[in-house]
């Protein structure tokens, strides 16, 4: 950094990216997604929970079969990453080629990394006394998704995956950054990835979180969560072109193992810690994308935060659109940004606040997204936080800054 400003060369852009979540794979069915008013259809799940039905934002379609070579880590995890990897396998080949393979890194977060096919092999050895033919525990470890792109791509930079809950692939971002800062790396496959598995159901409704029907975020009526599965990946670069993550900040509440300190404190830590990163004031951010969770504590807290240190900047939860996903929710609601970033077009559409709009009095006050106040002119403030809050008070807040 020279004179307060950053060198082409310490800038780390995120030069691609790769999706798959309950609202489309790829940028021209997200974009479609985000532009539009209509929900996606969630799954119905009738047979997680003894007492009820749950909804579940779920993957549709096939998926990539895992390369023979690399069924040791075969699960739908690695399936789901495979298929958002794929959508930016051209430009990391041309990163390895670029700076060779010592110098491309892999950074991904993960919170039950291929827990579901040990479940499903769990359940094939109850029941038969046999284990599945070819399954191998390592699907199962949180290294897996990391290991697996290393492997796939043929880099020989740092591999290793980030599991902080639901913060975990806001937090491999983050590392990644670091990474190419550092200079050991000059680019980095990095993002998150979580798959359905019944433990985390089944855990998450045993804290009467799971919501009732879809997740109602800020609203009076709110409930609790709908658990979704995704992977969202993007090659970061030094330098180059594309929209660039400025900043970010992480915090722990160091308050309780799984709800969130109830004034906002860790929340507005993190914010603040990702606006000084970034060399930003408040008035800098454009739109927050928040945690957005529909659980009676965590959209407390957050509204605090939020309207104490952006007052009337516009907001949004995109839950309701994906599900909770996870320790993929950093990185599938930072690519939200980013797609909302690179969509063509005279002005940002920001995404809706999808809710019932009946507003709890006993929250802060905060700037709903609206379809009548969604347009964003390109010419004004062109960056956005998005917010990704765990267990344990364990929170990251990134900044994306537009293409310049």
């Amino acid at each position: 950094m020279v004179n307060g400003r950053i060198h082409d060369a310490e800038r780390c852009v995120l030069a691609a990216h790769g999706t798959v979540s309950a609202v489309g794979r790829g940028s021209a069915e997200v974009r479609r997604c985000l532009r539009g008013l209509e929900m996606p259809d969630f799954q119905v799940l009738g047979d997680v929970l003894p007492s009820r039905e749950v909804l579940f934002g779920a993957v549709r379609g096939d998926l990539p079969n895992t390369p023979e070579h690399l069924s040791r880590y075969d699960s739908r995890n690695s399936r789901l990453l495979l298929a958002a990897y794929h959508q930016i396998d051209a430009e990391a080949a041309h990163a390895v080629e670029r700076w060779g393979a010592r110098r491309v890194g892999v950074v991904l977060g993960t919170s039950t990394s291929g827990i579901s096919a040990g479940e499903a092999a769990i359940s094939q050895f109850t029941e038969t006394g046999t284990w599945p033919e070819g399954f191998d525990y390592v699907s199962q470890e949180m290294g897996a998704p990391a290991k697996l792109i290393a492997e796939y791509v043929g880099v020989r930079g740092p591999a290793y995956s980030i599991s902080t809950a639901c913060s975990s692939s806001a937090h491999a971002l983050a590392s990644a950054r670091g990474l190419i800062r550092a200079g050991i790396c000059d680019a980095v496959i990095t993002g998150g990835v979580d798959s359905y598995c019944r433990m985390t159901l089944a855990g998450f409704a045993s804290l009467n979180l799971v919501g009732h029907g879809r997740t109602n975020p800020m609203s009076a009526n709110r409930d609790g969560i709908n658990i979704g599965e995704a992977a969202s990946v993007f090659l970061m670069t030094r330098g180059g072109e594309g929209p660039e993550l400025v900043g970010a900040g992480s915090s722990s509440d160091a308050y309780h193992m799984s709800s969130p300190e109830p004034n906002g404190a860790g929340a507005l830590a993190s914010m603040r810690a990702a606006l000084a990163d970034a060399g930003l004031s408040s008035a800098d951010i454009s739109y927050v994308n928040l945690h957005g969770t529909g659980t009676v504590q965590n959209d407390a807290m957050e509204s605090l935060a939020v309207a104490e240190l952006f007052g009337d900047t516009r907001c949004s939860s995109t839950k309701p659109l994906t599900g909770h996903t996870l320790g993929a929710a950093g990185a599938l609601e930072l690519g939200l940004c980013w797609e909302m970033l690179e969509s063509p077009g005279p002005s940002y559409s920001l995404p809706v606040h999808h809710w019932d709009e009946v507003r709890d009095p006993s929250l802060a006050p905060v700037q709903l997204v609206t379809p009548l106040t969604r347009e964003l002119s390109q010419g004004v403030r062109r960056y956005v936080l998005s917010n990704s809050f765990a267990f344990g008070g364990n929170n990251c807040s990134l900044i994306l800054g537009a293409r310049t």
